[in-house]
């Protein structure tokens, strides 16, 4: 059981896997994780997953977060 005051509580069911939705379409993650300061930044996307995202996922952190550190 989880905390919940003493109430039941019924798990709700979520997709585990990286299958296409036809009508949600499909969430391509990438993401900068900074252990020693314990911050992250993740962009997301949704019409392609390429090196191309990847790449400008770190230039925003870079230029939002990373020159600060």
């Amino acid at each position: 059981m989880e905390k919940s005051g003493g109430r039941r509580v019924i798990p709700e069911r979520v997709r585990v896997y990286d299958f296409v939705d036809k009508t949600l379409g499909k969430a391509n993650p990438y993401g900068v994780y900074d252990t020693t300061a314990n911050v992250g930044w993740v962009s997301v996307g949704v019409d392609h997953d390429t090196a191309e995202f990847a790449v400008e996922t770190l230039r925003r952190w870079w230029e939002k977060m990373g020159l600060w550190l």
